[in-house]
């Protein structure tokens, strides 16, 4: 799916073009958060990670709804075969992979567009809005 972006200028000058409000561009992590979590020093077991419940459901869902799936993970790029054939086996719809992701946690993104974090606490759902800058997993 082509997501059309929106041209932005500020009077002068073109800039970077943004998506429509309505389409998020989700960076997903995989370790963890869709799946066991595995260090990259343990490449061994990344073709048999456990796949986290409602995580492929959630997912998909989001991609059909239009939305952009990236995995944005800190596996390295010799693990992105093993990667690719485990979403792939497990039916996951996405459109990028980035690896080598700094490893770590303990994240500050800055960045010139709007940037909104949620926190993967161990159950995939759908986002609520608590507040028009904060949106958390729903409880089931």
């Amino acid at each position: 799916m082509k997501h059309k972006l929106i041209k932005a200028t500020d009077g002068d000058h073109n800039l970077s073009p943004i998506l429509p409000e309505e389409v998020k561009n989700y960076l997903i992590d995989i370790d963890g958060t869709i799946c066991d979590d595995i260090p990259n020093e343990e490449p061994e077991r990344m073709a048999t990670a456990k796949l986290y419940p409602d995580a492929l459901e959630t997912l998909n869902k989001w991609f059909d709804q239009g939305h952009i799936i990236t995995f944005f993970t800190s596996r390295i790029e010799e693990h992105r075969a093993v990667t690719e054939e485990w979403l792939n086996k497990h039916g996951f719809k996405y459109h990028s992979m980035v690896m080598g992701k700094p490893r770590g946690g303990n994240y500050h993104w800055v960045d010139n567009h709007i940037v909104k974090a949620t926190r993967y606490n161990g159950k995939f759902t759908d986002l609520i809005k608590i507040n028009s800058e904060i949106e958390v997993f729903k409880d089931k």
